[in-house]
């Protein structure tokens, strides 16, 4: 793969919980042409930091200038390209089928085989949810559709390295202090897991 070939990447970013950080972020995407394919955010296991996990689509030069603008940012603690690493990803869907006395024995059938489950059941339609990866998901909508979906919904994905890995709260990633700033753990020094500072007012600023 060179510098100027498009392909997909999975970036997990680490984030205070502040306003408009999630903004600052895509925004920076945006700004070198990566195509956001999906992006979930949600808490971590580290309390006031969030976890954002990104699908994006761009070349290897683009993505290097993303990750070092990111880093720059006050509000990001930590970023991981996990692209080559070994991961699990995951997505959640849930899909509404149109469904009659005919169908609904076939449809149950398929759910049964995509190891999905049923949460809703009505008399004319059945709502589908299934935590897979990404493709196996695809295939089931793509079999789903010729009953009729009335409605669908996915998360986009979420990625967690295998095993023992560098990321992760255990391994860097800041925690908010009461003053609501990051500080690290695991005894780093005030600059951080992407070496930010803190100047005399408490308020992170970027490293030069």
């Amino acid at each position: 793969m060179t510098d100027t070939q498009t392909q997909q990447h999975t970036i997990i970013a680490w984030l205070e919980d502040k306003p408009s950080v999630l903004n600052r972020v895509t925004g920076l995407f945006s700004r070198r042409n990566f195509n956001i394919e999906s992006l979930t955010v949600g808490h971590s296991e580290a309390k006031g930091i969030s976890r954002m996990t990104f699908v994006a689509s761009g070349t290897e030069r683009d993505l290097q200038q993303v990750e070092t603008q990111l880093d720059k940012l006050i509000n990001v603690i930590h970023i991981a390209n996990v692209t080559q690493e070994p991961t699990v990803i995951r997505e959640m869907a849930l899909i509404k089928v149109t469904t009659n006395s005919q169908t609904r024995g076939e449809i149950m059938q398929l759910v049964s085989i995509y190891h999905a489950s049923v949460v809703d059941v009505d008399m004319t339609s059945l709502i589908i949810q299934i935590v897979a990866p990404e493709d196996r998901v695809d295939s089931l909508i793509q079999l789903l559709d010729q009953y009729g979906i009335e409605e669908m919904v996915r998360t986009g994905q979420v990625a967690m390295v295998r095993g023992s890995s560098r990321h992760g709260h255990s391994h860097g990633v800041a925690t908010v202090a009461a003053n609501g700033h990051a500080t690290p753990d695991n005894g780093q020094n005030a600059n951080g897991a992407n070496g930010h500072t803190e100047n005399a007012n408490g308020v992170n600023g970027a490293r030069a």
